[in-house]
């Protein structure tokens, strides 16, 4: 018979001290379980973390990517067909792509002669020539291409990934957006918002152009008292939160202080760019004579590194929004459209095919999805007076390329004009749909209850495009 279990004091305390230590370890194991493997997902993941590129201003289809023969035979000629209402003036003639295309890899496919370097790519891209928009305006458009909505107060795809899958970087943001030098797209943050979403899931705006201030840990403090301060914050913040239960954003400022804390070790490594080799600098362009092009190249090193460092969905923005001179920060080419994109496509085409290659050749697409957006494209029209070309909400093209995704493929068309998107009409629900599939997550099932509904990224849409996956 063993002898009686002995309850003085003393022998209380010692079981106690242990076995906190056995529950601070269990709870690390499980915080890198959950690192390791995807919480919430509702079948085997392709990807676990994804890359979005947007180019705001309505980047035009059918001068970048979606080949249009007929515009150079019809040039000059009227769109056949009514008169139809426009955006911001009278259209006139059609009017063909001031650059040729021409066939690109081994899948031929036909690219703009002015993105030279994207071209290299095409046997890795899936294509979606057929996209519509809910809007013609670029605010909204932009909005709806990043949360399904053309009114701000919902979630972006990212904060829905974030709420759905976690971080896999406990030093780290799970959601960044990369900001453009020349400033923020179309009605700004709410393109990153968390929306009805617990505040946490909002994306952390971070750039090259925008250094981390406050890092740093003042000579006068040591680390020793450093880091008791931070446990005695973190012990009275949790305190107060539980004395305020269901203050969200209480809870998800706290959050950002211990991250804060957190990113004084893991975020001056990531964003130095001084570590990176000289050929790896070349290969992007961040040295470039544009200074534009450089930014961006910057920007498009850090997207790496912050992938490399496990940041689970990275928004990086090529251009800003519009200003008064219309095509000059972003991709609207309303007057100018050869002037216009004969700037930005050199800022844009070097250092995003850098980024792609570089992913490729260290093995992470396996794991990274990169998917492509503007928020509409253009009119095959010029508009009256100019050399540009107005908003056009019925046809623009979106790509995805990495984890899961079919290379060398179009899905969808457009007319023989691209003025209209005619087979496998695609919708941003649609296309939503199909980067969450991705994921592990069946649109339908990830939701979130807000105001007596069940919300969904994809409202009450959206289709799997399954012709786009491997």
């Amino acid at each position: 018979m063993s002898a009686p279990l002995e309850l003085t004091r003393r022998h209380f305390l010692s079981q106690m001290t242990t076995g906190m230590t056995g529950l601070a370890l269990s709870r690390l194991l499980m915080s890198d379980l959950g690192a390791a493997l995807p919480p919430g997902t509702h079948f085997a993941p392709k990807a676990k973390q994804v890359l979005q590129i947007f180019c705001p201003g309505a980047a035009s289809h059918i001068d970048l990517w979606d080949h249009k023969p007929l515009l150079d035979k019809y040039d000059g000629t009227p769109l056949p067909g009514p008169v139809e209402m426009t955006f911001q003036g009278k259209n006139g003639n059609l009017m063909k792509s001031p650059w040729a295309f021409k066939p690109a890899g081994k899948s031929g496919k036909m690219i703009s002669s002015n993105l030279p370097h994207m071209a290299q790519h095409v046997d890795d891209i899936a294509f979606i020539h057929s996209m519509t928009s809910r809007s013609n305006t670029h605010g909204p458009g932009c909005i709806a291409m990043n949360t399904c909505f053309t009114r701000e107060g919902y979630p972006s795809g990212g904060a829905w990934v974030s709420h759905a899958l976690g971080s896999l970087n406990q030093n780290l943001p799970t959601y960044i957006s990369v900001q453009d030098v020349r400033g923020e797209p179309p009605n700004g943050k709410a393109n990153w918002g968390n929306g009805f979403l617990p505040a946490r899931h909002q994306g952390v705006s971070m750039a090259a152009q925008q250094p981390l201030r406050n890092l740093s840990r003042p000579t006068e403090i040591s680390q020793t008292e450093d880091e008791a301060t931070r446990e005695f914050l973190r012990t009275t913040n949790l305190e107060h939160a539980e004395l305020h239960a269901g203050n969200d954003e209480l809870r998800a400022r706290i959050a950002a202080y211990e991250l804060a804390a957190k990113m004084q070790l893991a975020a001056p490594e990531v964003t130095d760019l001084t570590r990176e080799p000289d050929h790896v600098h070349a290969l992007y362009g961040t040295r470039d004579s544009n200074p534009l092009k450089a930014a961006y190249a910057k920007n498009c090193l850090l997207t790496r590194r912050f992938l490399e460092k496990g940041v689970r969905y990275v928004s990086l923005y090529c251009a800003s929004r519009a200003s008064n001179v219309d095509g000059l920060l972003n991709w609207d080419a309303h007057r100018t459209l050869k002037a216009d994109y004969d700037r930005h496509c050199p800022i844009f085409d070097q250092p995003t095919a850098a980024l792609l290659a570089d992913l490729k050749q260290r093995g992470m697409l396996d794991d990274v999805l990169i998917i492509w957006c503007t928020e509409f494209g253009r009119m095959p029209t010029h508009q009256v007076g100019t050399t540009g070309r107005d908003h056009n909400p019925d046809a623009y093209t979106t790509w995805m390329m990495g984890a899961g995704v079919k290379g060398g493929v179009s899905h969808g068309s457009t007319d023989d004009f691209g003025r209209r998107s005619v087979t496998d009409i695609a919708t941003c629900y649609d296309f939503y749909a199909t980067v969450l599939q991705l994921l592990g997550l069946n649109h339908e099932k990830l939701t979130y209850y807000h105001n007596g509904a069940n919300r969904r990224l994809t409202d009450v849409h959206g289709q799997v495009i399954k012709q786009v996956l491997a």
